[in-house]
């Protein structure tokens, strides 16, 4: 079974005629992305590497949102079962081949898509794309979904704090679709059948919702391989996102609270109002420039006002979607002053103000973490693979830094305004006898 790699004619051909791609992007050069779409919408992108190293991506627009309360738990499963047995491999195949080559078969999803990234030296990227081909068309035997029911409990429980509130803000602000968790929920561990993890498939995994993105191989030939796929047409599109705003929360033993407040943020098909809110993450404080040090930004100063030399860790909270976004903040601290804590930020995010200062701080930070996702090559396919399938292309850096100088400080001004104005979602987990509710922000 393992020896069955060498038996991919049509990529060994592609490959003979230059598959993989030569790289001569230096270390730390941001990548220049070529794009097509092909006639059936499967959106194709390719970038120089850094390294001979290829990376490739199959992306699909099935992420959790597209889940209804039947299927919850679906994208977690697909994660688990990336390296089961597919339609035309069996798992050990899988496995097996991919190590034998020295390469990497990832599956990843998040509330938007489902992205499976194979990694091989340039000189073996035909067996990489060989599996990502059949990967793309798991089987969920039976048998092997149960023997996974002890894996994903472990997953389940082990979810930090922090990321639990987040889940929990999401439900509270959409309540379904966007609102559906990236992880199972505890009910539905065991409970999806191979028929219905089929269905879901058959649903989501359609060209429409599908991009083929690769780093260090070649354009003309990536599109080769995409035009290769076996994909259906159709399939339902995902439901739009409605603002609700409210609380979820959650009370677990302890004297530590975890606390995700948020207003309405800025969508992705807005990109100037995206791109203000990216700005005012940066702008009002997202964490520490150096280890140890101060925070600077509104956030920052109104964190330490309020709690004084207490413990407490905060990060600005900002997810931009196809249709809607949450801009807010996450913060953790001990639960006799954490109703001090979120009271103060919480003011600060309503008060939509921003000085000139923090905005060019802001733009300044914005543009280095986005250099610094184009100039790394595994974060590069990532960012890529996000951008193709939510918006039919995908920038360069020289464009994305751009628009980041063309955006004003009243453009972020009207950002912090609309996240302020708006009624705010809350989701806790932990200690939560100091934590205020929605409401109680308003």
């Amino acid at each position: 079974m393992a020896s069955n790699a060498s038996k991919v004619p049509l990529l060994r051909v592609i490959a003979k005629r230059g598959y993989a791609a030569a790289c001569p992007r230096p270390v730390g050069e941001a990548a220049a992305v070529q794009t097509k779409q092909l006639d059936n919408k499967v959106v194709v992108a390719t970038a120089e590497a850094q390294l001979p190293v290829t990376r490739v991506s199959v992306v699909f627009g099935a992420g959790s949102r597209n889940e209804t309360y039947e299927t919850q738990g679906a994208t977690h499963l697909l994660r688990v079962a990336g390296g089961l047995t597919n339609k035309n491999s069996t798992g050990f195949a899988l496995t097996r081949n991919i190590q034998q080559v020295g390469g990497n078969l990832t599956v990843t999803s998040d509330r938007e898509v489902v992205a499976y990234t194979v990694e091989t030296t340039a000189n073996n990227v035909e067996v990489g794309l060989h599996y990502l081909q059949d990967v793309i068309q798991p089987a969920f035997k039976p048998w092997e979904l149960s023997d996974s029911v002890p894996f994903i409990k472990n997953q389940v429980a082990t979810v930090p704090p922090q990321v639990q509130a987040v889940e929990l803000l999401h439900k509270a602000a959409f309540r379904t679709g966007l609102g559906n968790s990236v992880y199972i929920p505890k009910f539905q561990i065991g409970k999806l059948s191979s028929e219905t993890m089929l269905h879901y498939v058959a649903n989501n995994f359609t060209a429409g919702r599908c991009a083929v993105v690769g780093v260090g191989v070649d354009h003309n030939a990536l599109v080769g391989f995409a035009q290769s796929l076996e994909l259906p047409t159709g399939g339902k599109s995902s439901s739009g996102a409605n603002y609700y705003g409210g609380d979820a929360r959650k009370d677990t033993p302890g004297n530590v609270a975890h606390v995700a407040v948020a207003g309405q943020g800025g969508a992705v098909s807005n990109p100037k109002e995206a791109l203000a809110f990216a700005v005012l993450q940066f702008a009002i404080g997202s964490g520490p420039a150096t280890k140890r040090g101060a925070v600077n930004g509104p956030f920052g100063k109104a964190l330490s006002s309020a709690v004084g030399d207490a413990k407490a860790c905060f990060s600005a909270l900002n997810a931009s979607y196809s249709d809607a976004g949450l801009f807010g903040f996450v913060v953790s601290t001990d639960a006799q002053n954490v109703g001090k804590a979120v009271d103060a930020l919480a003011r600060t995010l309503k008060s939509g103000t921003v000085s000139s200062d923090d905005v060019n701080r802001g733009k300044a930070l914005l543009k280095a973490a986005v250099l610094e996702a184009y100039a790394t090559d595994s974060s590069l396919v990532a960012e890529m693979g996000l951008q193709a399938v939510l918006t039919k292309g995908v920038q360069s850096a020289d464009a994305l830094v751009a628009a980041i100088d063309g955006v004003s400080q009243q453009d972020v001004q009207a950002a912090a305004k609309k996240a302020g104005s708006s009624k705010l979602s809350v989701g806790a987990v932990g200690n939560l006898a100091n934590v205020p509710y929605a409401s109680d922000l308003a």
